[in-house]
């Protein structure tokens, strides 16, 4: 599998057998040109959304995928996705609403992205043998680089992916992903990552991509 971000909490699975997945599309020049990475200009097969602000919701860019936005259980073409309900804030959704965390499995490896997880007060057992976590770590708008920390030790991925942090292309007022690395020095930067069962190993423990677009 291959995996590469796009930008924000966007990224783009391609299967071993050429199924795309794209999670939380992104709008190019949302929130008044905060939202500063290029438009996706990607096809897709399925398209998983964790709650429905702009910058993460574009579905109308991919009207021949399936969307994928509620929780629950699904299986398309040999991918299974579970979705489960969580909030976007430490008020049980009260001021920025629900967020839905979706656990990917394609190519026998366990991937979960955490959309924008505001809170850690979850069910940390639904989320055992995971190999790759993708996680919020700019905080404000989702837990900080603190929190997220405290969430991958205790849950142990093989493999970590920050996302959602301040970059060139991102206005929004949220930390970078420095604050999340000086906690956790065990890092590399790659441009995309392409992994398996057999390679899952050979990575370090936090793995920093870099945006597409």
């Amino acid at each position: 599998m291959e995996i590469s971000w796009l930008g924000h909490a966007c990224f783009l699975f391609e299967t071993s057998q050429g199924i795309r997945l794209i999670t939380d599309p992104y709008e190019s020049g949302g929130y008044g040109g905060a939202v500063g990475y290029d438009p996706i200009n990607l096809e897709a097969d399925i398209v998983t959304v964790s709650h429905k602000h702009a910058d993460h919701n574009n579905i109308q860019d991919f009207r021949d995928a399936l969307i994928v936005s509620e929780e629950g259980e699904v299986s398309i073409k040999d991918i299974e996705i579970k979705g489960m309900l969580s909030y976007h804030d430490k008020e049980k959704g009260q001021s920025r609403g629900e967020n839905i965390i979706f656990t990917i499995q394609a190519d026998g490896l366990k991937i979960v992205h955490f959309g924008d997880l505001g809170e850690k007060d979850i069910d940390l057992t639904a989320f055992s043998d995971i190999d790759i976590a993708i996680v919020p770590v700019g905080g404000t708008f989702t837990i900080d680089a603190a929190e997220a920390s405290q969430l991958i030790r205790e849950i142990r991925p093989k493999i970590t992916i920050p996302m959602h942090y301040k970059t060139s292309k991102l206005g929004f007022d949220i930390d970078g992903v420095d604050k999340f690395l000086k906690t956790n020095p065990d890092y590399e930067k790659k441009d995309s990552l392409e992994v398996n069962r057999d390679n899952i190993k050979s990575f370090k423990r936090i793995v920093v991509l870099k945006y597409q677009r």
